[in-house]
């Protein structure tokens, strides 16, 4: 069963022995090193960022996504909401490993709080497309 929605769960701590804070407060290690080795593989993924996002801005994700020295295959395009731009994507590949990265327009850090209708609209996008890349 579903629960109350809540934005904000007070009760969640780290299993670290540790309940210094109502808070999450601790830093994760850099996912980095696994979307390297998901890049070798036969896979496609999706990262989405809001571009109002003060937390995680989307040029810092645009940074280590170019690190990861993909192809562009897609160059930036909109995306449609109910007839108005719900943000932007572009495509990565490198053999059969695919990247789409899209921005949500007005989105803040948690996308799907600020833009359901978009982040639900791009979800479907995404997983209705078949392909790995343009040649296959």
């Amino acid at each position: 069963m579903v629960g109350k929605f809540e934005e904000l769960n007070s009760t969640l701590h780290y299993k670290k022995g540790k309940n210094d804070t109502i808070y999450y407060a601790y830093d994760i290690f850099s996912s980095y090193s696994y979307h390297k080795k998901f890049s070798t593989k036969s896979c496609r993924a999706l990262i989405y960022s809001g571009d109002h996002d003060l937390t995680f801005p989307y040029v810092g994700v645009e940074q280590w996504i170019s690190s990861l020295n993909l192809e562009v295959e897609a160059p930036w395009e909109p995306f449609y909401v109910d007839n108005q731009v719900g943000g932007y994507l572009t495509k990565y590949t490198l053999n059969n490993y695919s990247l789409t990265y899209a921005t949500v327009k007005g989105a803040g850090h948690v996308v799907d709080y600020y833009k359901p209708k978009e982040s639900f609209a791009l979800a479907q996008m995404w997983f209705s497309s078949q392909a790995f890349s343009s040649d296959t």
